[in-house]
This record gives structure tokens, sequence and C-alpha cells, in this order.
């Protein structure tokens, strides 16, 4: 897609990078067909390392910046987990259960409270972001019905430092 939308961390304060990987996404690859919405719509597995020891608790989100809306498309907001979670398992964003701790999910724009895969128009492939925050307090204090943009200020005003992996994936 040429004229792409910016990503959105490209504005925002920066901070240090640390590791993201996945057993099921590759950077800059397709997002395999069990992640997307219509087909397997399960979330995929996550681990991270290499984070600031003044972490107190991570955040997941999946935003898309191409989505044709002027203000993108979230896709996952996983929120409060706790200092010691490192790794989500494949399926973790079906559900709060799934998630440790207190950990639970805000309102996706679907809306739902889980992981919705991606779901683009048919044309272009939009690029799918994967970000773990790395957070300088436990809790952000927000519900599980608090709109993206407020979590995503809320994110963006703890986050001590950050994790990207970068998906694309096209209709038909």
């Amino acid at each position: 897609m040429t004229n792409r939308p910016p990503l959105p961390y490209e504005f925002l304060p920066k901070v240090p990078a640390f590791e993201l990987t996945s057993r099921d996404l590759t950077e800059g690859a397709v997002m395999p067909d069990a992640h997307v919405h219509a087909l397997g719509n399960g979330s995929p597995h996550l681990a991270w390392s290499g984070f600031p020891a003044e972490t107190r608790g991570f955040a997941v989100t999946c935003y898309d910046p191409d989505a044709p809306t002027g203000s993108g498309w979230w896709h996952w907001l996983a929120l409060d987990l706790p200092v010691e979670t490192t790794e989500l398992a494949r399926g973790a964003g079906a559900s709060d259960a799934a998630l440790p701790g207190g950990a639970f999910h805000a309102r996706n724009d679907f809306p739902g409270h889980r992981y919705d895969g991606a779901a683009p128009p048919p044309g272009p492939a939009h690029r799918y972001v994967f970000a773990v925050h790395a957070l300088d307090v436990p809790s952000l204090g927000l519900t599980p019905d608090t709109p993206a943009a407020t979590v995503g200020f809320n994110i963006t005003f703890h986050t001590v430092a950050r994790a990207l992996l970068t998906v694309e994936y096209a209709s038909s």
C-alpha cells in the first residue's frame, strides 16, 4: 500500500525498545489465518524479554493504523498484566480468564472484550502492530469499558519501554 499512515508510535515520546517474539508471527510477514477474525480469530503467542528493571506491569495491544477510519482500529487491549508475565500463550486473548493475575481486556473497536483478529476491507494489505508496553505502574486503574483512545493515552503516559512486532493481512 502506498501512502500508508505512519505508525502511531512514531509520534509518541521515545522510549527504549525490548524484544518481542512469537511462535505464530514473523516481523513483516503475512498474518496466519489462525489469527484472522473471520477464520481462526485466535490471539497469537507472544513472549518478551529485556524490559527495564523499573517495569511494574504490562499492557499488550494490537492496532491497525491502516483502517479507513481516520483513527485506526484497536484489535486487542490486554491490561494490568503482572510484571512476572513475560509470555502469553496462543489463545490468551479469548477471555479474561485466559489472562494471568488480575489482567483484563478493555473494549476493542469491534467492540469486544477480547482479541479480535485482522478484518480489513478488500484492497491493499493492512498492518497489525502488536505491542507490549512496559509500564511504571502495576495497574492503569481503568475498567473493561474504558474507550480505546483513553486506554492508549494512559498506556502512553505510563510506558517506560515498548516492544513491537508488525504483520500484514489483506482480504481478497
